[in-house]
């Protein structure tokens, strides 16, 4: 038996423990179809829109190999209901409107069994609507801005945590701080984008609600113009405020940068700095403001290569296995499609492949494993089904000495790593 099977062996033993239904990991098809000359049978046809090339290009390419490894996984375990799992992917050049026909595509012509979601709340959005007229389910893992789930779709199923969620654990562990070592103040700044600002406003109102004045906030008016000069205009503006925390909702690296140089110029050190996107980029984030400068800075991020979890585990040595590198080097793209199979071969397992079983199974209040964590949604008997995963896991990452980039924070529990409570003031490297 070989290693990979071995360790696949080990998940389906995990997952019968736990008393689920198979989540279809296993096997080696093919890695551009998924298909395997194990399950026979007429293959159960999967169809995706995948960003092949355009704006989206790096994670539709990550995402469709976490989707060929989990078909590859199914295969190895007999497929799904005993037939092969076969990916029939189409590629949308990052583009709503492609992804849409896409999926009218997929649908109406070549006839798919089961759909999958493209990547990106943008086109996960327009695809879902067309998978609701024909009466498809979708489930999918990288949708999960506020606009996905603001739309009510009942066919809909994200299995990764919504973004509006991010910088919960954050605020929860700031929330139960001692009064007496708990920051009084803190400012909010983000730019206008569907992932900046969610996760900044949903903090700002839980600090509020523990006591945490706000000083400084632009929730109202996002920031549109991102040049360094007007982002360094606004980073005066926070610190004329003298917060002890400052929240920036930022879209990538050098939005962080412009305010930390800023800061650093003016000499304001905020006791806690935390940002949605920027300090997880790794050497180029502590290039840009000096490895010194770090310690102490924080960001929310998903699904990690490190996570404690056995179906992680062994996806992770899977990976590895058939593309190489480390654990850290796997986008969280890979793990975000890789369960949304997992959850759509769980629903198989039970429901068939009736879509309307699929989607009433799914509403059922099921609890699904995953390499990401747990995945549950609203029962039918809710108001307005959102699609959200309600059991979703968040986490806070932290850089601490030396260069050290540290899970530590999690919406599972309590602190899993020493947080530094108190950033270091600003060096001139």
């Amino acid at each position: 038996m070989s290693h990979l099977s071995v360790t696949a062996a080990r998940i389906a033993a995990v997952v019968a423990t736990a008393g689920l239904a198979a989540c279809g990991i296993g096997s080696a098809g093919t890695p551009d179809t998924g298909t395997s000359a194990g399950p026979s049978g007429t293959p159960i046809r999967v169809g995706i829109s995948a960003s092949l090339k355009g704006d989206f290009k790096a994670d539709g390419e990550a995402s469709l190999r976490g989707y060929q490894l989990w078909a590859s996984d199914v295969n190895s375990h007999d497929g799904l209901l005993g037939r092969p799992v076969k990916l029939v992917v189409l590629n949308d050049n990052s583009d709503p409107n492609t992804a849409a026909r896409n999926y009218t595509t997929l649908i109406t012509q070549d006839h798919v069994d089961l759909t999958l979601g493209p990547f990106s709340s943008l086109l996960t959005l327009p695809a879902a609507r067309v998978a609701r007229k024909y009466g498809y389910a979708m489930v999918e893992g990288s949708g999960t801005a506020p606009t996905v789930y603001a739309a009510s779709l009942k066919n809909l199923f994200g299995v990764s945590a919504p973004v509006a969620t991010q910088l919960v654990p954050f605020a929860d562990w700031v929330a139960e701080l001692p009064p007496v070592s708990r920051p009084r103040t803190a400012a909010y700044a983000m730019v206008a984008d569907q992932f900046a600002g969610p996760p900044v406003r949903t903090a700002q109102a839980s600090l509020e609600k523990a006591g945490v004045t706000t000083v400084y906030s632009n929730a109202s008016a996002p920031y549109t113009d991102t040049s360094p000069a007007a982002l360094a205009a606004d980073a005066r503006q926070v610190a004329a405020q003298n917060p002890q925390i400052v929240v920036i909702g930022s879209v990538d690296l050098p939005t962080v940068s412009a305010f930390i140089d800023e800061f650093k110029k003016l000499q304001f050190n905020p006791r806690m700095l935390i940002a949605t996107s920027g300090p997880d980029q790794g050497q180029a984030f502590l290039d840009a403001i000096g490895a010194s400068n770090a310690d102490g800075i924080m960001v929310p991020d998903g699904w990690y290569g490190g996570f404690p979890d056995a179906l992680s585990h062994v996806m992770v040595q899977e990976y590895i296995a058939r593309y190489g590198g480390t654990a850290s080097d796997i986008n969280a793209d890979v793990a975000e499609a890789y369960s949304a199979g997992q959850v759509m071969a769980n629903a198989v397992q039970s429901a068939g492949l009736s879509q309307p079983k699929i989607i009433a199974f799914l509403h059922s209040g099921v609890v699904i494993d995953t390499v990401q964590g747990p995945a549950s949604w609203d029962r039918y008997v809710a108001k307005q089904p959102s699609g959200q995963n309600t059991k979703a896991l968040s986490f806070v990452f932290q850089w601490q000495p030396v260069a050290n980039f540290v899970q530590v924070l999690s919406s599972a529990g309590t602190p899993s790593k020493t947080i530094i409570a108190q950033k270091e003031v600003w060096t001139s490297s």
